[in-house]
């Protein structure tokens, strides 16, 4: 039991150590003033985003990219709000080329439709994917366009994160999201991508034609980025890149309940066993291990000081202070690799509430794993099953 333990402690060191060490090897690329060449087609799938649609909507007037090099296609997944009129009442004033279209349903995926449906309405050299939820910064295409003139590239991972808020609800979720760049940073880094945000994810509309877009994995409702990074990945790794500029960063807003934030990770859980990325499977499992084993040795422990275990021998171990170890190094390397993640991201305040966010996640992260399991979730008022 100790041994294995020791295991579990150790490959997660390495992992996430690999990670900072990674996350370092992608250099910050720094904007600089230059003609604008690339052409592009920005999707945006929506379904009852009235609420969130005015601040996109803002953003997206504020952009600097030259407006005869891009379009922008909102796709309407059956929304019964004002979220299309608001969109069609913002067209009356901006002379941008935006348009809206219905989505066209062939499969169990929403998003994956609504996506496929406008690239092939879609007229301009790459795609980029973003979330009616989001706030793109106004030198957004100027980063990908750049980037893209600088290197050999067919598909663009980029930045995400969460808008600030004080709430430890918000708070928990930010050093949630900012783990997850980190660990997605890190990866390509080290040469081994495996996740990216479909929020801020940008590919050669050529390239989605020749892999057959999302063909494979229409079955899953979620998963419009990964899956499709993973056929990336096997077919031009030289051409996948990271985009690690600030000018880069899209904001979208956290779940507003611990209801909600739950469904959403079940969501996100329900896509993982169709992973082919070996090296994604790999980190999901040593991640969960090393919450278990954070949890079971703290049990363990408890039940120990009053003796339980006086028969089973193999459990006496298991006391406080092998717990302490245990908590330490994973709170050392956690914070390590998040604290380089919220430097970037220009949100280092969060870390204020490290402790308390790191107390919580291994309960939090193990019972989204266990409930995911046997639960089916709910996404754009659908039910959807695993």
């Amino acid at each position: 039991m100790i041994l294995v333990s020791i295991i579990i402690t150790i490959s997660y060191l390495f992992l996430i150590g690999c990670f900072v060490f990674g996350f370092d090897k992608i250099k910050l690329f720094e904007l600089e003033d230059m003609s604008s060449r690339t052409t592009f087609s920005v999707i945006i799938p929506f379904r009852n985003e009235a609420e969130n649609l005015p601040n996109l909507l803002k953003s997206i007037e504020s952009l600097e990219y030259p407006s005869h090099l891009f379009e922008i296609i909102f796709v309407d997944d059956t929304s019964d709000d004002d979220s299309v009129g608001l969109i069609m009442r913002f067209l009356t004033n901006v002379r941008n080329d935006i348009k809206v279209i219905k989505n066209k349903r062939i499969s169990n995926s929403p998003k994956k439709d609504a996506i496929t449906t406008a690239v092939k309405q879609s007229k301009n050299k790459w795609i980029i994917t973003t979330d009616a939820d989001c706030m793109l910064p106004k030198y957004w295409l100027n980063s990908f366009d750049a980037f893209i003139q600088k290197t050999n590239t067919k598909c663009i991972a980029a930045p995400i994160t969460y808008m600030n808020s004080s709430s430890f609800l918000d708070q928990f979720q930010l050093l949630d999201i900012l783990s997850l760049q980190g660990a997605t940073i890190g990866g390509f880094g080290i040469n081994k991508p495996f996740l990216c945000n479909g929020a801020n994810f940008g590919y050669e509309k050529s390239l989605f034609l020749e892999l057959n877009g999302f063909e494979g994995n229409t079955d899953i409702a979620s998963g419009d980025d990964i899956f499709l990074l993973e056929k990336v990945v096997e077919t031009y790794p030289e051409k996948l890149h990271y985009l690690k500029c600030d000018k880069a960063i899209v904001k979208t807003k956290s779940q507003l309940s611990w209801k909600d934030l739950i469904s959403q990770r079940i969501r996100w859980a329900a896509k993982t066993s169709a992973y082919n990325n070996w090296f994604g499977k790999f980190t999901g499992l040593i991640v969960l291990l090393m919450n278990a084993l954070l949890i079971s040795t703290l049990l363990l422990a408890i039940l120990n000081v009053f003796n339980v275990f006086n028969v089973f021998n193999v459990f006496n171990v298991f006391n406080f202070k092998i717990w302490g170890y245990i908590l330490i190094l994973k709170f050392s390397i956690d914070f390590f690799l998040i604290y380089k993640s919220a430097y970037f991201f220009n949100q280092k305040a969060v870390l204020r509430r490290y402790i308390f966010g790191f107390i919580v996640y291994p309960f939090f992260s193990f019972y989204v794993a266990f409930i995911s399991l046997f639960k089916t979730y709910k996404w754009k008022g659908r039910s959807f099953k695993k």
